[in-house]
C-alpha cells in the first residue's frame, strides 16, 4: 500500500530565520520522506546571516534558501502548517493541521541568542518527526 508523503509548511513573518532553520532541520532529518516548505507573511529580502551561521555550526547549509511570500495555495496544499509568530496573518483552511511553535525571533540578535532558538527548533522538528512516525 502506497503512503502519501506529508507536506509541512513552516511560516513566520519574514521567512528569514525561524522558518528557514526549521526547514533546514526537517530537510536534513527527514530527507525525501517529507515535503518541506517555508514562507512568510511579510518576507525579508534575504535570510538572516546569523541564522545561516547558527545552522552552519550544526552542519546544515541554508545559504541557498530565500524568503518566500505565503500564499493561500501554499497553505491549502500542506498537510501540516507550523506557525512561528505570524499571528492571525496565516490563512486557515479546513483539513489542514496547524501547530504554533512559540519561539523568540532571531531578527537583530547575535549568535549567542540565536543558538538556543536554533536548538529549540531542532527539538520541535524531532518531536514532529516522531509524531509523523518518521523519527
Amino acid at each position: 500500500m502506497a503512503s502519501v508523503t506529508p507536506s509541512v509548511l513552516f511560516v513566520c513573518v519574514h521567512n528569514a530565520g525561524r522558518s528557514q532553520m526549521a526547514q533546514g532541520f526537517l530537510t536534513r532529518l527527514a530527507g525525501d520522506r517529507v515535503e518541506v516548505r517555508s514562507a512568510g507573511t511579510a518576507p525579508a529580502t534575504t535570510v538572516n546571516p546569523v541564522a545561516v551561521e547558527a545552522m552552519r555550526e550544526v552542519g546544515i547549509d541554508i545559504t541557498d534558501q530565500s524568503p518566500k511570500i505565503l500564499t493561500p495555495d501554499t497553505v491549502e496544499t500542506s498537510t501540516i502548517v507550523i506557525t512561528m509568530g505570524c499571528g492571525d496573518a496565516c490563512p486557515f483552511f479546513p483539513g489542514v493541521s496547524y501547530r504554533d511553535w512559540k519561539l523568540d525571533d532571531p531578527a537583530g540578535q547575535g549568535i549567542a541568542a540565536v543558538r538556543p532558538i536554533r536548538d529549540q527548533i531542532e527539538a520541535h522538528v524531532r518531536e514532529l518527526l516522531t509524531e509523523l512516525g518518521i523519527g
